[in-house]
């Protein structure tokens, strides 16, 4: 199992960091096509949101892989599940079909599977 969530915490990790990353670095207006809540936030928020999934991305596996402070891995993954539960939320009030919200749901089910593990019977 302790495998099974280091593969889990990798793979969030990057997908938390790369799509973080795009929004720290390219301006809203490029965003919009493929997000479309951007247009209704601004470049500040859209950058926050970036940052918070960079963070939380290293969060996942640097605690773990550095050995300095692991409790910070499942607080890592709670943060990111809560930030996937807004988006659902950000989805459901935009009238967005399930189909858009999915992936926020899958990354805050592997979220909370990493936070129980980590959590639970499997720590650092």
């Amino acid at each position: 199992m302790n495998i099974a969530l280091w593969v889990v915490s990798i793979v969030l990790a990057l997908a938390f960091i790369a799509a973080g990353g795009l929004k720290l670095v390219r301006p809203k207006e490029q965003l919009v096509d493929k997000m479309a809540w951007v247009a209704d936030a601004t470049q500040g928020q859209v950058r926050t949101v970036g940052a918070l999934e960079v963070l939380g991305g290293l969060g996942l596996v640097l605690p773990g892989l550095t050995g300095i402070a692991p409790v910070l891995v499942p607080l890592a993954a709670v943060g990111l599940f809560l930030m996937m539960i807004g988006a659902v939320v950000v989805h459901v009030r935009m009238g967005d079909s399930i189909g858009h919200a999915a992936p926020a749901i899958i990354l805050a089910l592997l979220c909370a599977f990493v936070a129980w593990g980590r959590f639970g019977p499997y720590p650092l």
